[in-house]
């Protein structure tokens, strides 16, 4: 199992927390005024979940693309090396 290391830089984390914190604070301001509202709900899981990934620096979507990324490359490399040139 791989350790979870932080996969995005400073300044991102700190755009992450910035913009996760308005966000709560939209959907919260809206929640008081329609306490049964379900899209301020959605809204307010997405800034937690950003105010969460600013502040952990770590991000599941970018580690799933680092992960497949990586793993085409590798499959890449290895399909190249069993290329036999004809010539």
């Amino acid at each position: 199992m791989k350790k979870v290391t932080p996969n995005i830089g400073l300044v991102n984390s700190f755009i992450r927390l910035t913009c996760g914190f308005t966000v709560l604070a939209w959907a919260t301001s809206k929640l008081v005024k329609r306490p049964y509202s379900s899209t301020p709900i959605l809204v307010a899981m997405m800034g937690a979940m950003k105010v969460a990934e600013g502040l952990t620096r770590f991000c599941p979507l970018t580690y799933l693309f680092e992960e497949k990324m990586e793993e085409m490359t590798t499959s890449n490399a290895d399909s190249q090396e069993e290329v036999v040139n004809p010539s």
